[in-house]
């Protein structure tokens, strides 16, 4: 009976996880529709752009990281760090990174674009994506993994593409607003080189996580960088 709740348990949660970056996925086409991405304006403009198309056309007025847009040479920056406020320039290369609350669940997506037809930054956007599906494939016939394995397996695949891993993790767990905490300095719940535990075990309930895989490749000669992510599991 408790195997059976946790599975049913485990579908439905997925299902509205799943629907939380549907609706990621449609604010961020909309950006695209709407002709946001444009020189011109700072990374802070469109930010608060972005915040009011999600409000008045989603219904989404929560989130559960901070806001990301990083264009130019602040492509470069990992998660944590927190550059000056640049311009988006002409034939520039930027990503978004949000994390909507949607009827109570997480989601976390990320993406690149491109102005322009710029070959380097277009490879390196199409190159983070690819490297992201390759390692979906990879972490599928997993049966057991660890954070540390997990994270040399992603952070490998920028070499073979031909760039630098530019994260500090390359993943993490979502769920229901808020999720799953640990202590303070447990890395369980990110995929990080110093995690070594399995993150394909349930969490101490018995339910399944739910991770996000993210891919940062950077290019520090050229000062570029691209940056994907969405649910994995």
């Amino acid at each position: 009976m408790y195997k059976n709740y946790y599975m049913v348990k485990s579908k439905d949660e997925k299902q509205k996880l799943m629907l939380a970056e549907q609706k990621a996925k449609e604010l961020f086409k909309a950006v695209e529709d709407w002709g946001l991405i444009v020189p011109g304006k700072s990374e802070r403009e469109l930010s608060e752009e972005i915040v009011s198309l999600a409000n008045g056309h989603f219904g989404i007025a929560k989130y559960w990281h901070k806001k990301i847009v990083r264009a130019g040479a602040n492509t470069l920056h990992p998660y944590n760090g927190n550059p000056p406020d640049l311009m988006i320039q002409k034939d520039d290369i930027l990503f978004l990174d949000f994390g909507p609350v949607f009827e109570g669940w997480e989601a976390d997506l990320g993406r690149t674009y491109v102005i322009g037809n710029d070959p380097l930054k277009l490879k390196l956007k199409n190159d983070a994506e690819a490297a992201w599906q390759e390692a979906k494939a990879w972490y599928a016939e997993q049966s057991s993994l660890t954070g540390s394995a997990c994270f040399h397996y992603v952070s490998g695949l920028a070499k073979r593409y031909g760039w630098e891993f530019g994260g500090e993790i390359a993943g993490h767990i979502v769920g229901h607003f808020p999720h799953e905490q640990l202590g303070d300095g447990n890395l369980g719940l990110d995929i990080h080189p110093d995690n070594h535990d399995d993150i394909l075990q349930p969490d101490k309930e018995g339910n399944p996580r739910h991770w996000i895989l993210e891919i940062q490749f950077v290019d520090r000669v050229n000062k570029i960088g691209a940056f994907f992510e969405q649910l994995v599991d």
